[in-house]
């Protein structure tokens, strides 16, 4: 998966590529987009770097 992201002004500006749905690993949603854990960017908040964890989903 591809993930995105910047900082433009005072906005966090995520874009990553949707996949086909999946099921989650509690099976009650599809998952659309995730980082799968947290993932670190080279992007800094005050000196310190920025995490993202990121999960997009729909209901089953």
């Amino acid at each position: 998966m591809s993930i995105e992201a910047k900082i433009e002004g005072n906005k966090l500006i995520i874009t990553c590529d949707l996949e086909e749905p999946v099921p989650s690993s509690s099976g009650k949603t599809l998952v659309v987009a995730s980082t799968r854990g947290n993932m670190r960017t080279a992007l800094t908040v005050d000196g310190k770097p920025l995490t993202i964890g990121l999960n997009a989903y729909i209901p089953k």
